[in-house]
């Protein structure tokens, strides 16, 4: 195997590996061992070892040493501690877009709800996961806000955290029989940064991931309160 196909090998397993790590086809807490992502991606164990290390580097394989690759194990402290930094980061990185903004920073806000919007999150109501067109609209609206931030930099750790948010609300809608529809939550954070209202843009946006926050308290860790519906931030 030549340099190249060893880099398209890599990036296989990669981006088939992550997507089952972020859907739940792999349990929060697995351990990845080597012959096994082999043998479950058909490819050799060099390519393998790439992509484990370029997901650890991630943060969606965990890495311990003498022990090997494990997918990360979800909990309600880390749940907690993700959406405190979501609102930190994407709540600063909205702020100084509304601020830099310009014509065609809203034309793809715009553009990126209508698509949002035209698209069901689930295919059917016998699925236990979001419909992936859904998912990948939904997170093309939400750094569409944030794109004219200024920070190349905070804009990819905003994605990196998009990505373990996403295996958390894996884990809503696959333990749940109700939803919550978020179009008029998407829509009022459009509205209000087209508009320029920094502050209750950032407060629509806290309290949209706050709302998920406190949702996925409750499929994590049950309680006897009246649930809310799920939440699809």
């Amino acid at each position: 195997m030549n340099k190249i196909e060893k880099i398209t090998a890599a990036t296989s397993v990669y981006e088939r590996l992550r997507q089952d790590i972020l859907n739940g086809g792999l349990r929060p807490g697995q351990k990845l061992l080597i012959d096994f992502v082999s043998e479950r991606y058909g490819a050799g164990l060099n390519p393998v070892r790439e992509a484990l290390n370029r997901l650890s580097s991630e943060g969606l394989v965990e890495r311990k040493d003498q022990r090997g690759f494990f997918v990360p194990p979800v909990s309600i402290e880390g749940w907690r501690e993700l959406v405190k930094t979501r609102c930190w980061l994407e709540g600063k990185a909205l702020e100084e877009s509304i601020k830099n903004g310009d014509q065609v920073w809203e034309e793809r806000i715009v553009v990126a709800f209508h698509h949002l919007s035209r698209t069901p999150w689930k295919l059917s109501e016998e699925d236990t996961s979001t419909n992936p067109a859904w998912e990948e609209r939904h997170r093309t609206f939400h750094l569409a806000l944030i794109a004219a931030c200024g920070s190349s930099i905070m804009v990819d750790i905003c994605k990196d955290l998009m990505d373990q948010a996403q295996r958390y609300r894996f884990i809503s809608v696959a333990s749940s029989k109700r939803y919550r529809n978020t179009l008029e939550e998407h829509r009022g954070l459009m509205e209000a940064a087209l508009d320029r209202k920094t502050d209750f843009a950032v407060e629509q946006l806290i309290e949209h991931y706050q709302t998920t926050l406190r949702h996925i308290e409750d499929q994590i860790q049950p309680s006897p309160k009246i649930r809310l519906d799920p939440p699809l931030d």
